[in-house]
């Protein structure tokens, strides 16, 4: 069955020819179609960071197609959500992949030299609720964790065995409090350590599209007296960031709630060298904050430090990717369809540039939250040694890989088309 839902390599990208690369002469990328009858595209990367597709593997899953199951309507970033794609760590034998159409998960086994073969396909478990779209893994438990946009068990839970077959598991899990019951988190991460799980959440209330103009209603009434309350996470309510202690077995314990330091902390990126920091991605705050995790799993986290807004708010900076010493975040601006890049110079963050590129125009049909005609960029990912950073443009239709420079600028070095707003995820080695 996986080799028949394996389309051929590209003509001149054989596996007799060119794939069985050391490191310096490049690696693979990979990210999902999320189209109805999902695909995981497949990339060769050269030493110059150039892209060649080298193969489409079916995931046996749906996908969400064009049309966003949280906003409906049509768009990139369908699900709120990072991390749909993942490669098992630390030897890169097996690729994950979320298929949020039907609450699915793929696991493909990944040979030496890039190539995918599909290994089993299961349901999640959640029926009432849905959208998968964010995995971690737990190699010591070979435990797979999976987000869903929609809850109440917002945290589904799967067993790896050593072939990459996946069994679901009972478990279930909520980032939701009794005041929230509806809340949106966007991904997960597990501490260096693996001792603790950590999502970021974007929205305390789904949004609607009530307003007669058709844009998001992004405030409610909260209380007796009928306050506006923002449906941003973290704003103003300070338990945007959740934290699950990690057990032996893979099992979760119960969440703790911590002030993710800004409205909407949609992304977590720990950093390499410094297994009890990471850093934030504030969407609505529009910047980024530093956060730390102590050996009993609280979490503190120190002031946004924003891009220019000028362009309108929020910007909706969500992803992030940072560089192998540590020195340099990537920000993706979903809102202004570029990218910022900032300092990391111990405790103390700093704008590098802003942006660090040139906006990358859309098709024109789509608008941020800001109102701003947006190309949509959502996943990222930098190669191991820092050089070069690929970014997803949904609205655009591109997957753009730029090379990375000292200042903090990125110059694009290669770009490839995809399918149209729907693709989602990014890994690599």
């Amino acid at each position: 069955m996986p080799n028949e839902m394996s389309m051929s390599p590209k003509k001149g990208m054989s596996k007799e020819m060119g794939m069985g690369m050391s490191s310096h002469d490049g690696g693979h990328l990979y990210i999902q179609t999320n189209e109805t009858k999902n695909c995981i595209i497949h990339y060769h990367r050269s030493a110059n960071g150039a892209l060649a597709e080298a193969e489409r593997v079916a995931t046996g899953g749906a996908g969400a197609g064009r049309i966003s199951p949280l906003y409906h309507i049509a768009r990139p970033n369908q699900f709120e959500g990072a991390g749909s794609v993942r490669l098992s760590w630390p030897d890169h034998r097996f690729l994950f992949a979320t298929n949020g159409g039907d609450n699915s998960v793929s696991s493909f086994a990944v040979d030496k030299e890039g190539w995918l073969t599909l290994v089993d396909v299961k349901r999640t478990g959640n029926t009432e609720g849905g959208g998968a779209k964010s995995l971690a893994y737990e190699p010591s438990s070979r435990t797979l964790y999976v987000v869903h946009t929609f809850g109440p068990d917002h945290v589904r839970l799967m067993s790896v065995d050593e072939k990459g077959n996946l069994t679901p598991r009972p478990e279930k899990y909520s980032v939701s409090t009794m005041e929230w019951p509806n809340r949106v988190p966007t991904m997960a991460v597990l501490s260096p350590d693996g001792k603790f799980l950590i999502l970021g959440t974007t929205f305390d209330e789904l949004p609607s599209r009530k307003n007669p103009d058709g844009s998001l209603i992004l405030w409610i009434p909260r209380g007796d007296n009928g306050e506006l309350h923002s449906i941003a996470s973290n704003a103003p309510d300070p338990d945007g960031i959740i934290v699950f202690r990690v057990g032996a077995d893979g099992a979760l314990g119960e969440p703790s709630f911590y002030d993710g330091g800004g409205a909407s902390p949609f992304y977590i990126a720990f950093l390499n060298n410094r297994p009890d920091t990471f850093i934030i991605g504030e969407a609505v705050s529009d910047g980024l904050a530093i956060g730390r995790i102590d050996a009993d799993g609280k979490v503190t986290v120190g002031p946004v430090v924003p891009i220019d807004t000028s362009g309108g708010v929020p910007s909706e900076l969500c992803w992030l990717a940072v560089s192998p010493d540590d020195r340099t975040v990537f920000a993706t601006n979903f809102g202004y369809s570029n990218v910022s890049s900032f300092r990391i110079d111990g405790n103390v963050l700093s704008i590098a540039k802003d942006p660090a590129c040139p906006k990358v125009p859309g098709d024109g049909t789509f608008r941020a939250i800001n109102g701003t005609v947006s190309s949509g960029p959502s996943d990222n990912w930098i190669t191991p040694d820092g050089q070069y950073l690929y970014q997803i443009y949904g609205n655009a239709s591109k997957l753009v890989g730029y090379a990375t420079k000292p200042d903090g600028s990125l110059e694009e070095v290669t770009s490839v088309a995809i399918p149209y707003n729907s693709p989602e995820g990014l890994a690599g080695f």
